[in-house]
């Protein structure tokens, strides 16, 4: 019998997400688990754990299911309840003109929003500005579509606030749109209302349009209050991108959100509102199931849900913060006031034996079985980003290995051993 072969097909895998891939951030993750030993002690973070919902959440899934409500096909641009209940929410903020639900349209998750996008707004040679450190889905979208990717950077010393000089010299004729993370993944700020009216004034200087993902809102701890960037719609239009992923813990439920912000009619004069439906008629849908009880969840879920989670993730971030003092070789700028991560630089030349951020990391990996994402894998070498959603005694354990590992691979604790060594020679 002949073997199977390749030779004489007509097909192929085609190597178009080839590249994209590579930068997403599963790609590092699943990598760097693979390298834990699962017969060692515990892997940290546990895989596969996440905090707990609201049982409003809970209970208004149930409910749909129960009664048929999300068994059939929604339409394209979501459902109508649903919508009608983001632009309500949305409306609870200070924005300056009202969302209606023909402004707003349901996603699979906040990625399928950033698709939304990018999707709707990339023409030929156009080049679209990101945050560096920033939330990668953004880049392999980009990359994916062979877009045009241009970084912008922040000043860690003024709470991470957006460099505009970075900005300016980016732009160029084909640059159509800023995406700014606001709180920010990874440096966990909160931007102030004055610095967002500062975008908006510079992205209409520049004639471009603000993208905002505000899905870590829910999440902020800090004194520093949120501030919906729509709120500066009078000044140049926003596109709002959002989900229940964060705020409620159910990433799994991938229901989020497009709203757009614009009081002078930019959306539909340049057929943004027409193409945002077009794209969704020919994609996935969010489950038609959770779609039915986000009215219930948007609008039923009691405040002191989000209270709790708050000051969990508040504590959790003070007892990192402290942590770190003790480990001269990490460097954190800012305590974070949102989000479930520290943002932490790695001063690469007290180290001994590691090169970079990813060999920090896989080393960390492979000795201790502690995973921490590389800067790398959101646009900046030199940096790490640790979670804290953990129980304290789980993090604290955490942060042993953290410190052991980096007192091991230090240029100073090397040298102590080594003088403590000579003076038990000379003694």
């Amino acid at each position: 019998m002949a073997k199977n072969s390749c030779i004489g097909w007509k097909f192929s895998g085609s190597e178009a997400a080839k590249k994209a891939s590579a930068a997403s951030l599963s790609t590092y993750t699943s990598k760097l688990f693979a390298m834990c030993d699962p017969q060692g002690k515990p892997i940290l973070p546990p895989r596969g754990e996440t905090a707990e919902t609201c049982h409003t959440a809970e209970k208004a899934v149930v409910k749909a299911v129960l009664s048929g409500t999300g068994n059939a096909y929604a339409p394209g641009i979501g459902l109508p309840a649903a919508k009608c209940a983001v632009a309500e929410y949305l409306n609870r903020d200070d924005i300056p003109k009202k969302l209606t639900p023909d402004d707003v349209f349901m996603t699979v998750g906040c990625k399928q929003a950033i698709e939304l996008a990018v999707d709707i707004l990339a023409k030929p040679k156009a080049n679209v500005l990101l945050p560096r450190p920033g939330w990668p889905w953004d880049i392999v979208r980009c990359i994916y579509k062979k877009l045009e990717v241009r970084k912008y950077e922040f000043l860690p010393e003024k709470n991470y606030e957006i460099n505009f000089e970075s900005v300016r010299k980016q732009v160029d004729e084909n640059t159509f749109a800023i995406f700014i993370v606001n709180p920010h993944n990874p440096n966990g700020n909160v931007y102030s209302e004055c610095h967002l009216k500062q975008i908006a004034l510079l992205a209409r200087e520049l004639g471009i349009l603000v993208v905002s993902d505000e899905v870590f809102r829910w999440t902020v701890f800090g004194s520093n209050p949120f501030v919906p960037m729509a709120k500066f719609s009078t000044i140049v239009p926003v596109m709002t991108l959002g989900s229940i992923s964060k705020g409620w813990t159910v990433p799994g439920w991938r229901t989020g959100w497009v709203a757009l912000n614009d009081l002078d009619g930019a959306f539909k004069c340049t057929k943004v509102l027409d193409a945002a439906k077009q794209f969704l008629e020919i994609n996935s849908k969010p489950p038609t199931v959770i779609q039915a009880a986000i009215p219930t969840i948007l609008k039923d879920t009691p405040v002191e849900f989000f209270h709790r989670r708050q000051s969990f993730l508040r504590h959790k971030a003070d007892l990192a913060y402290s942590k770190l003092k003790d480990i001269p070789s990490l460097k954190c700028y800012l305590k974070p006031e949102a989000c479930t991560f520290l943002w932490t630089q790695l001063k690469i030349s007290s180290f001994v034996d590691i090169k970079d951020d990813e060999d920090f990391c896989e080393k960390l990996a492979t000795e201790e079985n502690l995973v921490l994402l590389p800067g790398i894998a959101f646009g900046l070498r030199g940096w790490a980003r640790h979670s804290v959603d953990m129980d304290t005694a789980t993090l604290e354990d955490a942060f042993e290995r953290l410190k052991s590992f980096c007192d091991r691979h230090s240029a100073i604790f090397e040298l102590n051993s080594v003088t403590k060594g000579s003076m038990c020679i000379f003694a």
